[in-house]
């Protein structure tokens, strides 16, 4: 019996996550979350290519933010589920990041704001060893 794509997305799921030094790594995490999508596609879940780069952006922004602001190692966790690309990226920081108040004037620091656009839901979570940003962008 065969199922139509749409079917198949809803009951589709797919983890991967992958840990950084700490060192500038957000082309090797942009790389990482494509080869992600890539692997659904060839499963049969195909992503649009404005929300495949929807979601890039939200890896690079996440990833960048817990190398500039947190020491030590990150770690980039991505869940598929449901059309549903979750997000994840953990950090030894327990400082949750704080939008920046409305400055046309400002140049870079917008990172946040970015990611709170793309996204449909985004929370932090304290953790033992620091914090958890978890960010879902519908990708299908």
């Amino acid at each position: 019996m065969s199922q139509d794509r749409s079917t198949m997305s809803r009951r589709f799921r797919m983890r991967a996550a992958v840990s950084y030094d700490g060192s500038l790594v957000i082309g090797e995490a942009r790389d990482f979350a494509g080869e992600f999508l890539d692997r659904a596609a060839v499963r049969g879940v195909p992503v649009a290519g404005i929300k495949r780069q929807d979601a890039l952006l939200v890896v690079s922004e996440l990833v960048t933010n817990a190398v500039r602001h947190a020491p030590g190692p990150c770690t980039l966790a991505l869940d598929l589920q449901d059309g549903v690309l979750e997000i994840a990226v953990s950090d030894a920081s327990g400082g949750s990041p704080q939008p920046q108040p409305f400055e046309p004037q400002r140049v870079g620091q917008h990172g946040l704001e970015i990611v709170q656009a793309l996204c449909t839901r985004i929370g932090t979570e304290t953790t033992a060893f620091g914090k958890t940003i978890r960010a879902n962008v519908m990708v299908v």
